[in-house]
């Protein structure tokens, strides 16, 4: 008999702990995944909230109202060109947009988080109820600039663009390109073989070419001793199972420092070093800068980023680490990339939401920052610092240099197919090196041309940014 009362106080102790885990990961799940069960089209019960409730306002950090509901039509911008830059951060009406700031915010935008008593008193006073008002991190004005610089830069090329505050994760900028306009979808539009509704800030999966050195350079400062004092002989044409590495013009640079041959982003350094650190180690400093990982930002939803884990041999390793092989990373994670070397190892997640107010102003909840991950240590950061630095004064990136600003950056120049056919991405992340303008950039331009690269196509875009950015009160 007191063995079996003992077996059930143990059966129940376990139900109890399956019980408590239970609830702890139904906690979890609202907070992690609430957002994204919210935004589920087929949701009835959204569905049955926006037939009662009028949409709150969005606005940008300024207060430019971005979208807000007159004579129950949803209604954006008066301009333009302001409401095609930040379409794929807000989204449309018909829901053509995946996961924007109408869809995934619509627990605040449809009232869904208001109080008893301000349901009640809308009941009382006879009008509908209003949802909350939310303010976003963005800067309207700086989105509508880059589509305009990068289609002067760049005419008739796709492609994006995000602007971070490295210190805090603020999102001050994501476009994409092309974009449409939200007031005015076209059966053109619907057609356009372009996608002008897919985010390739957020959804679109890049092989990251050389900016992806520098999460090779933070391996070998990790891993490799003395890495930073010993010469690299660079042949010009590093042979890897009877195939050949190249630089671009079949440059030879023969010996070089590491910080040498990531200002000339010297391909046969950086293959050759990826095979002395071996898949094991290279993965793992890939992985502590967020690839492999699942993305649940509590804002914005964002694609995973990739490091091959089959099919791997010596020249998938050699070309990983220059970029190639099957890495593939949004530019939004490559931003996060280049903002964690400005903040000494620090990558902050992304961040879109500033504030939320209810319909009477009351705020509802507000803008916190949230420390992603410590990708790497902070004296290897400010080595990789003063690396990025080389690159905008002598190397590569001297068009996204701007008179009385220290800009740090990486160009990149990826190969890959898209639809059967040979394309070259165009890539530029960077950051200002200044705590008074803590901000970082990811640039990335789509198909370009035979002998241009990131520092001719996506630097000068970085640059136009930075500007802009200088001029902030």
């Amino acid at each position: 008999m007191k063995q079996q009362r003992y077996l059930f106080k143990v059966l129940a102790l376990i139900m109890f702990g399956l019980f408590l885990l239970l609830a702890v990961y139904g906690g979890y799940s609202i907070f992690t995944y609430g957002n994204r069960w919210f935004s589920y089209s087929r949701n009835p019960r959204v569905r049955a909230q926006k037939e009662n409730v009028i949409a709150g306002d969005i606005l940008d950090r300024n207060g430019v109202v971005l979208a807000t509901t007159v004579d129950g039509k949803r209604t954006y911008q008066p301009d333009e060109a302001a409401r095609r830059a930040v379409v794929h951060l807000l989204g449309d009406s018909q829901g053509q947009v995946s996961n924007g700031v109408e869809t995934f915010q619509t627990r605040y935008l449809y009232g869904f988080e208001a109080s008893l008593s301000e349901r009640f008193n809308a009941l009382l006073s006879g009008q509908p109820q209003r949802g909350d008002n939310v303010t976003l991190t963005i800067d309207s004005q700086l989105c509508t600039l880059i589509a305009r610089t990068f289609a002067q830069h760049n005419p008739g090329k796709n492609g994006a663009a995000v602007v971070m505050n490295y210190k805090t994760g603020e999102l001050m900028a994501s476009i994409s390109l092309p974009n449409f306009d939200p007031q005015n979808i076209t059966a053109a539009t619907l057609a356009d073989a372009g996608q002008p509704f897919w985010n390739r800030a957020t959804q679109s999966v890049y092989p990251p070419g050389s900016s992806f050195k520098i999460i090779t350079t933070a391996s070998a400062l990790e891993n490799i001793p003395d890495i930073t004092t010993m010469d690299i002989l660079c042949t010009g044409g590093l042979s890897v199972m009877n195939q050949a590495i190249r630089d671009y013009g079949n440059a030879v640079h023969n010996k070089l420092t590491l910080r040498e041959a990531f200002k000339k982003s010297c391909n046969n350094v950086f293959a050759l070093t990826a095979i002395t650190l071996g898949d094991e180690k290279l993965r793992k400093t890939a992985e502590d800068f967020g690839f492999n990982d699942n993305f649940l930002f509590r804002d914005l939803v964002v694609e995973n980023s990739t490091y091959p884990t089959e099919n791997r041999n010596q020249f998938e390793l050699a070309t990983t680490g220059i970029g190639q092989s099957a890495l593939a990373a949004t530019p939004m994670h490559m931003c996060m990339v280049a903002a964690a070397i400005a903040n000494d190892g620090v990558m902050m997640e992304p961040r879109l939401l500033m504030n939320v107010r209810s319909a009477t102003g009351a705020i509802r909840t507000t803008y916190q920052s949230k420390v992603y991950r410590t990708a790497l240590p902070a004296d290897d950061a400010a080595t990789l610092q003063a690396y990025m630095r080389d690159v905008v004064v002598s190397g590569t990136g001297t068009r996204a240099a701007v008179p009385g600003l220290t800009i740090c950056g990486k160009t990149g120049s990826a190969e890959s197919s898209l639809a059967g056919s040979d394309v070259t991405y165009g890539w530029f992340v960077g950051y200002i090196e200044n705590p008074d303008l803590p901000y970082a950039v990811s640039i990335l331009v789509e198909s370009i041309e035979d002998g241009e690269g990131g520092g001719s196509t996506a630097a000068p875009v970085a640059a136009d940014i930075f500007k802009y950015l200088r001029a902030l009160p």
